[in-house]
């Protein structure tokens, strides 16, 4: 174990375990998770994170609160595979859905026994001293720098760059999902974190329904995943595949999943421009996601803001061949089991990529086995809830 100062306290860096699955035993806890939209993940990294850790923490024994947005979580029930749901409204807009929905959650879990509260998001960090008044421990999970994402105005950004300060100064600790993230809150900050990855364990589906409803053939179609914003380059992806030829020239189909409720003239000009043989399919989530994750022929990745994108783990889980943006962030999470493009260089520098790729299965068919073997062996959730579990007992004793 490692200790890190936090505060005038020092806290043990949660080293993993040596095998997966193989985790120590731990006192039930009381844990609340707040910031995200809430569970069964139907929306981003937050989502999935936040189910993933809560369902496998619940069958080790420890009672999991998660707190979701009224609006956005249908599921019926108050409870989700053991995980109790605390439904909550919120403000219904780009800048304070987040912030007041995790005001109120702060509110309604004041006076409640938790042993610990895990929040999702730098944008949260200014409210994370609120359940330390009351003697719980507080963990940030501060993302990447969310201020570079092209959605945000100037106020947003100003205020997103206030709220990293904030979470080397409000919550119990941090939490960095890369290295990279880690090192820019050491050399802005020279605040210490604590480096958890995301995890990557995603079901294999044969071609299905889902296929079918859009038109796809296994090992047809190229694939991206993600929010349909500026900052994850869905257009530079069009406008490659379109370049060299699509549909037409490559026999391949272009499947671009995702959608974004606030980035409207985005979607409507990316889907206006978009060509013959790109289909879009709005959000895909379950068995639907991952039938489209296991048949693609290739995955591109593009973002170029943000630290560890749980689409990219999951696509080296599924066993795709990978083109993927050069960001640090995305280098280090892949390793050497993707192909790099130049990501300032936009479409000019992924379109040479796209094309010399495709025009040789063997690689393809080499980085498809290198990307699955790397997804198993470092980003296990069971591996990283090992992780969160002893962060989670370490900060209840100190308590």
């Amino acid at each position: 174990m490692i200790e890190e100062s936090v505060g005038s306290q020092s806290v043990e860096r949660a080293a993993p375990p040596v095998r997966p699955g193989v985790h120590m035993r731990v006192a039930p806890l009381r844990i609340a998770m707040m910031g995200s939209r809430g569970i069964p993940a139907s929306y981003s990294g937050f989502e999935t994170c936040v189910e993933q850790l809560s369902v496998r923490l619940v069958q080790r024994g420890h009672d999991v609160t998660v707190y979701c947005r009224s609006h956005h979580i249908k599921w019926p029930g108050d409870t989700y595979k053991g995980v109790k749901l605390v439904k909550l409204p919120t403000i219904q807009s780009k800048h304070f859905d987040t912030i007041a929905h995790t005001f109120i959650s702060m509110l309604h879990g004041e006076f409640r026994k938790y042993d610990v509260v895990y929040i999702c998001g730098v944008g949260n960090a200014p409210l994370a001293f609120i359940p330390r008044l009351v003697g719980k421990p507080t963990i940030v999970n501060v993302d990447g720098a969310d201020w570079q994402r092209d959605k945000w105005g100037a106020f947003a950004k100003r205020y997103l760059q206030f709220s990293e300060r904030t979470a080397t100064i409000f919550p119990t600790l941090i939490v960095s999902d890369s290295h990279v993230v880690e090192r820019y809150y050491q050399e802005h900050f020279h605040k210490n974190s604590v480096y958890i990855p995301y995890g990557s364990d995603v079901p294999q589906r044969g071609p299905g329904e889902t296929l079918a409803k859009f038109g796809l053939e296994p090992r047809r179609y190229i694939l991206w995943v993600g929010r349909l914003v500026p900052e994850n380059n869905a257009h530079h992806v069009v406008e490659a595949y379109q370049r060299i030829g699509g549909e037409a020239a490559t026999g391949l189909k272009l499947c671009i999943v995702g959608d974004a409720p606030y980035s409207t003239d985005y979607v409507t000009q990316l889907k206006a421009s978009a060509g013959p043989g790109v289909v879009f399919t709005g959000y895909t989530f379950g068995d639907g996601y991952h039938e489209l994750g296991s048949n693609a022929y290739l995955f591109v990745f593009a973002s170029g803001v943000g630290g560890t994108h749980p689409a990219l783990l999951e696509a080296m889980a599924f066993g795709n061949c990978i083109i993927v943006n050069d960001m640090d962030a995305n280098l280090e999470t892949v390793g050497d089991t993707a192909i790099p493009y130049y990501g300032q260089g936009g479409a000019d520098a992924l379109e040479p990529v796209l094309r010399a790729t495709l025009a040789d299965p063997a690689l393809i068919e080499t980085q498809r086995r290198r990307a699955v073997e790397r997804a198993a062996t470092v980003y296990n959730w069971e591996v990283i809830t090992d992780q969160y579990e002893r962060l989670f007992a370490q900060l209840a004793r100190r308590k």
